[in-house]
């Protein structure tokens, strides 16, 4: 199993190729022990320039068109068409959503298929019976009077029972061969159902691109209990729910066991393949503890039984070291950076980062730079950004784009420092 790297830094406080993924590889080799790299110190000198491009009422995701067009998602519940110029369209028929606190529209894809079917992916929190639920559609982006606009929308995948919480998840990776969908779907602040293998919750899972099971999954062909037990989510100062507030009936069949790559998980706000063909996903943590972790079929990543952190309201949690019933991350985080957007640079204008990873970071206001020995991750750098970064995005001009959280929150072009 991975061991995982610790990086600490001083100046940060807590803020809420080769083989694909679709068939199960054999398990990485153990990796050298964990190392303590102490304080990480953003870099005095940036080797990038940041040129504004345009404005967002809290924007969370992006997706590239082809032509170097861009879909930009904002969770009050819009969708932006937006050139590379700056110069923005609303596109219509987005469904409705619940946005409040950290629910709302939220990622966006194309499909590997958009060139033929111009199919675009979103995310969102669905309201309905029962509060709210995580949710997974699909529609055609075509043109009504000029105007861009949604078509044939359909939710392929829901998050069932709905009910109350944050932390949804909702990060879309395609496999390298285009022929399956990885889902996180977070635990939604109710703890214990990650480890319940009949919840989607605290999971990342693996579809078809019309959201049926994938084939192939560790749990292929295995249906679960349709009564679910629902968990009221603690307040922020809580720790593990332990009783059910009620049980509640979803429809049969429960196809979670079938759609599950693995478990364990608490909050996954990234999620992106490497030039090998390896799943990685970075995840936040309580109090201490986010996580970048390399996913393998049908392992378990120990949330909430073990994490590098704490409950918020300071109560112990386990630590993942020595418990091989566990998948330990690859690297993580103490004090948190809260990760949020994950991508793998692989473009000519900056050369020197082939292969590199890049994460932003929401309570750091920062972006981090991960270098990668085979499957084991360092931070190599890590720059002041002046804002909570929300995503990052490796453009097809070879730029780094990245979408600053928040009201007024901005779309930035790097380039390097030389022009571009």
């Amino acid at each position: 199993m991975l061991r995982p790297t610790l990086i600490g830094f001083a100046l940060v406080s807590l803020a809420g190729c080769g083989p694909s993924a679709t068939t199960p590889k054999p398990e990485a080799q153990p990796a050298a022990p964990p190392v303590n790299y102490g304080a990480s110190t953003p870099a005095k000198v940036k080797p990038f320039k940041a040129t504004p491009v345009a404005t967002f009422d809290t924007p969370w995701a992006l997706a590239f068109l082809p032509g170097g067009a861009m879909l930009v998602t904002e969770k009050p519940g819009h969708l932006w068409l937006v050139q590379a110029t700056g110069t923005k369209t609303e596109v219509g028929g987005v469904p409705a959503v619940h946005a409040e606190g950290q629910g709302g529209l939220l990622y966006v894809a194309t499909a590997p298929t958009f060139a033929q079917d111009r199919h675009v992916y979103l995310t969102y929190s669905e309201p309905g019976e029962g509060g709210d639920g995580l949710a997974l559609a699909r529609a055609t982006l075509g043109t009504v009077a000029g105007k861009p606009v949604l078509q044939e929308l359909q939710v392929i995948w829901r998050q069932l029972p709905r009910g109350a919480g944050g932390q949804f998840g909702g990060y879309i990776a395609f496999a390298p061969d285009g022929q399956y969908l990885f889902l996180t779907s977070g635990e939604r602040q109710r703890f214990s159902p990650a480890q319940d293998p009949d919840q989607a919750l605290g999971k990342i899972l693996r579809l078809t691109l019309d959201g049926k099971p994938a084939p192939g999954n560790p749990g292929a062909g295995k249906t679960g209990r349709t009564t679910i037990p629902v968990f009221d989510p603690p307040a922020n100062t809580g720790s593990v729910a332990t009783a059910p507030t009620h049980n509640v009936t979803i429809p049969a069949p429960n196809l979670t066991p079938a759609e599950t790559w693995s478990t364990g998980h608490r909050n996954a706000y990234g999620l992106a393949f490497d030039a090998q063909g390896r799943l990685w996903e970075t995840e936040m943590g309580p109090q201490g503890g986010d996580e970048l972790n390399l996913i393998e079929p049908g392992k378990n990543y120990g949330w909430p039984i073990v994490s590098y952190g704490k409950n918020y309201d300071d109560t112990p949690i386990a630590s993942p070291a020595g418990r091989r019933e566990f998948q330990e991350p690859a690297l993580y985080w103490n004090p948190v950076i809260a990760p949020a957007g994950f991508t793998f640079y692989s473009g000519n204008m900056f050369p020197q980062w082939r292969g590199s990873a890049f994460v932003g970071g929401l309570a750091s206001t920062s972006l981090i730079r991960i270098a990668f020995d085979g499957t084991t991750p360092r931070e190599a750098e890590r720059w002041d950004m002046g804002a909570r970064i929300r995503a990052v995005m490796t453009g097809p001009d070879g730029a780094l784009w990245i979408l600053e959280d928040g009201t007024g929150g901005r779309l930035l072009r790097l380039t390097t420092t030389r022009g571009a």
